[in-house]
């Protein structure tokens, strides 16, 4: 796959809004149709985006079929962009016409609260504005996200893609990325911890990676035994068969750090009884219901649950940076726009070895 995309004729951006092309749905029964509409003029502090690449999460897939409740229709997802800087606002010194640039989950926020100050604007006490299905703090028009052929953001919240990175594979380090490199800085993963991923999909994958390249012992936690070869190849050092006893028994207390990436409810307390001491299990899965788990396995032990969304845009650059420095990518399948509904019912069975890419090069 090159790097670049071929190139396209720059879209006009700084004279008003501008016409633009997309894929999405008007209701959760309905599948992504072409739609246009029209992307904002540039505001001072702005950066239009011609969409290159735009990966696809499983989000994607329950906000336009309304699993979670509160999507607003018509709705066009995606929050793994990589593109190129076609236009900036007046008061932007960031980004260059032509530059290579990333944008995740998220496109504003208040950037005056104690959140914001230290970085972490994915908590903004006000509320982040995500980057589709989420009201403009401006406008309150609803964003449109990245299955479309050009973006506009704003300019704090518009990342830089390290010169020399294949940009074809950069989009799923967007939301997968920094959904699992987060947790691990925060926790201190490195060299002499021993770690384990639950679940090896989208997030695990991307755990795997990311945790032997910190230089942890990793071990991938999967149902499937059929898993362990691939586990292996992405740098896994051991695999466990959440099914066997016995080999759950033998890891009793073993791990220092569990990267929980099960995307549904599911039964925690088998994991947690691989913790050892002080040890913790975070959970990145959306998860639709937690069941009951039993207290004495956080108390002995000493370990601890808890949670982690993505980073705020300074982590998230510095996964960017991090990638780049190790030559760590997401296993990609690419694709045509086209094609999306039916990777939309491939990532329900599980069918992708990881993540799906739109090619924007293979037209809208």
């Amino acid at each position: 796959m090159a790097t670049t995309a071929e190139p396209t004729p720059a879209i006009e951006t700084t004279g008003g809004p501008t016409p633009a092309k997309g894929w999405g749905t008007d209701a959760p029964d309905q599948p992504l149709r072409p739609m246009t509409f029209e992307r904002r003029a540039l505001r001072p502090d702005d950066v239009a985006i011609r969409i290159t690449y735009a990966g696809i999460c499983h989000s994607d897939l329950h906000t336009a079929r309304n699993d979670w409740g509160g999507t607003a229709y018509p709705n066009i997802p995606g929050h793994e962009i990589v593109g190129e800087v076609t236009a900036i606002g007046n008061e932007v010194t960031r980004h260059r016409v032509g530059d290579i640039v990333a944008v995740g989950c998220m496109v504003d926020s208040c950037m005056t609260c104690d959140q914001c100050l230290e970085g972490w604007e994915v908590f903004c006490r006000e509320g982040c504005t995500q980057t589709y299905n989420s009201p403009d703090r401006h406008t309150q028009e609803i964003t449109k996200g990245g299955y479309t052929d050009h973006i506009v953001v704003r300019d704090h919240f518009v990342l830089k893609v390290p010169h020399g990175m294949d940009q074809a594979r950069v989009a799923p380090l967007l939301c997968a990325g920094i959904t699992t490199y987060s947790p691990l800085r925060q926790y201190q993963v490195g060299e002499g911890t021993k770690m384990a991923v639950v679940g090896l999909g989208g997030l695990g994958h991307m755990g795997v990676k990311l945790g032997a390249a910190m230089g942890a012992h990793v071990t991938i936690i999967t149902t499937t035994p059929a898993k362990g070869e691939d586990a292996r190849a992405l740098g896994a050092h051991d695999v466990i068969v959440s099914t066997d006893p016995a080999q759950m028994a033998a890891a009793g207390a073993r791990f220092d750090f569990i990267l929980n990436t099960v995307p549904v409810g599911h039964e925690i307390d088998p994991y947690l009884q691989l913790l050892g001491r002080s040890g913790r299990m975070v959970i990145v899965g959306a998860l639709t219901e937690m069941p009951p788990f039993r207290g004495i396995n956080l108390i002995w032990w000493n370990r601890a649950v808890g949670g982690s969304a993505i980073g705020g845009i300074p982590e998230t650059q510095e996964m960017l940076d991090f990638c780049a420095a190790k030559d760590i990518y997401p296993e990609c399948e690419f694709i045509a726009m086209e094609e999306v509904n039916e990777a939309y019912e491939r990532l329900l069975k599980n069918d992708v070895r990881y993540r799906f890419v739109i090619d924007m090069s293979r037209g809208l």
